[in-house]
C-alpha cells in the first residue's frame, strides 16, 4: 500500500498488548527499547517469527544481541518509565478508537472491516481518496 500510495498513505503503529498474554507488555517494552536505537521494525519482525510460548526476557536479549544493540542501553530502556508510558498511551488511544483486537486497520479514521487483501485495502483507499477529492470541489 505504501509503494502504490506514497503521497497519500501513512502507516501508524500503535502498541496494543493483549492483557491475557503474559509476555505481551514485556515484548512491547523490548521492541520500544530497540526503537531507542533505531531498530524497532527489525526487533518487531524477529518477535513475530516466534511462537507466543517462546517469548521471554531471554529471547528479547538474544534478539537485541542479534541486532547488535548496545546492551547497556537496551537493558536500561526496557524498564524505563518512558517506555511503559508510551505503551499505555498507545493502548488508551487504541481503546478510544474502538480497537478491541489485533491487528486492527483504519483507513482515513474508519475501521476497515472485511478481508485484508491488497485489492480490498486499495479499493477502500481509492474510495476514501475519491471522497476527499469530491469534498475539495
Amino acid at each position: 500500500m505504501l509503494e502504490k500510495n506514497p503521497e497519500t498513505v501513512k502507516v501508524v503503529f500503535k502498541n496494543f498488548p493483549l492483557r491475557f498474554h503474559k509476555q505481551a507488555i514485556p515484548a512491547a517494552e523490548a521492541a520500544l527499547a530497540a526503537h531507542e536505537q533505531g531498530k524497532f521494525w527489525e526487533f518487531h519482525n524477529e518477535l513475530f517469527t516466534l511462537k507466543s510460548n517462546e517469548l521471554s526476557p531471554k529471547k528479547y536479549e538474544e534478539i537485541a544481541k542479534k541486532l547488535f544493540l548496545d546492551m547497556d542501553s537496551f537493558n536500561k530502556d526496557i524498564s524505563s518509565p518512558k517506555i511503559r508510558q508510551h505503551i499505555f498511551k498507545d493502548m488508551q488511544t487504541a481503546r478510544t478508537a474502538g480497537v478491541n483486537s489485533t491487528p486492527s486497520v483504519y483507513i482515513n479514521g474508519w475501521r476497515f472491516q472485511g478481508r485484508r487483501t491488497a485489492q480490498s485495502l486499495q479499493q477502500k483507499i481509492d474510495a476514501e481518496l475519491a471522497k476527499l477529492s469530491e469534498s475539495k470541489q
